[in-house]
């Protein structure tokens, strides 16, 4: 059986723990960056990656439903106004 590899982008969990997303992979240091949903970013050594994946600590998991938790975003704030033109930079 082949190791899972981390793709950016991708959500995976540990086992009986939160989802998270891959968003960065720096193969010069060995590292990976690794978002849970509230926000909370924890760098992971690729070998640990690797460990754990061999061990089936770490599956693939759907995305949440809402990922917007972890990118901080307001749906009540957007760019059009309330008639759906965009507004102009001058206010």
């Amino acid at each position: 059986m082949s190791v899972m590899q981390p793709t950016i982008g991708s959500w995976y969990r540990f086992t009986g723990g939160d989802v998270f997303e891959i968003v960065a992979l720096d193969e010069d240091d060995g590292t990976i960056e690794l978002q849970y949903y509230d926000g909370t970013i924890e760098e992971m050594e690729i070998d640990d990656w690797y460990g754990r994946c061999e061990l089936r600590e770490i599956e693939v998991a759907a995305p949440p439903e809402d990922w917007t938790g972890s990118v901080d975003v307001d749906p009540t704030e957007d760019d059009a106004s309330s008639d759906g033109s965009w507004r102009s930079l001058n206010g």
